[in-house]
């Protein structure tokens, strides 16, 4: 997408975006009202409406910069609130909301991948614009699946693997949590996270394209 200009940019990748890291959020809330836990229905955030999830620097600066300086593509809605208090079986439960995100991602990816597989049929002014919100579709779920499943507080890997620790470990674990942010930003700035997620990236989107048979 080189040749396009960066308000061209933005329009092509606003809803893959958007829509990545919302449905993202909405799958931890939805899980965790499933385990008994209603305080993210309660407090209104089981919706695909987009404003009660934006996050003005995660979900609109953050992201906008990536594409504009053409980098690596990352954004966060607000968290939806969780209470492990309401849940019958906390530990085991909360491994589950925290997993729901990222497999989301990957379930958003396979969708994206058929609308991309449908662009091919269509005419080129509405199947173009359509073919590249697919790529990018695609391309933003694996990423963010992906790096949601690095195990580093508060990132949901993180919250994966204390729950499958030992409860000491765990709690050990956890307290990087106020770090984990300036973990992963040194990680993104210093190219060594890229290097950690290709080959991944590239395993999961070409079992994302055999699936949707392109």
């Amino acid at each position: 997408m080189t040749d396009f200009n960066l308000i061209q940019k933005i329009t092509i990748y606003a809803i893959p975006v958007l829509f990545a890291i919302i449905v993202h959020e909405v799958a931890h809330g939805w899980v965790a009202s499933w385990f008994g836990d209603k305080t993210a229905r309660l407090a209104g955030r089981l919706t695909l409406n987009p404003l009660p999830h934006i996050d003005p620097v995660g979900t609109i600066i953050f992201p906008a910069l990536s594409v504009a300086l053409g980098g690596f593509i990352f954004g966060w809605a607000k968290p939806v609130p969780v209470d492990a208090r309401n849940m019958r079986n906390p530990r085991w439960n909360m491994m589950v909301v925290a997993a729901a995100g990222p497999l989301a991602n990957v379930v958003m990816a396979l969708i994206w991948a058929y609308i991309l597989r449908f662009s091919a049929g269509l005419n080129e002014w509405f199947g173009v614009p359509l073919f590249l919100m697919g790529r990018v579709g695609i391309d933003i779920n694996i990423v963010l699946a992906i790096l949601n499943f690095l195990p580093i507080p508060p990132l949901d890997g993180g919250r994966v693997l204390c729950s499958l620790l030992p409860p000491r470990l765990g709690w050990q674990l956890n307290r990087l949590e106020p770090y984990g942010f300036l973990i992963l930003i040194l990680l993104i700035t210093t190219h060594v996270l890229q290097m950690i997620l290709s080959p991944f990236f590239s395993a999961l989107r070409n079992f994302v394209l055999l699936v949707a048979g392109i």
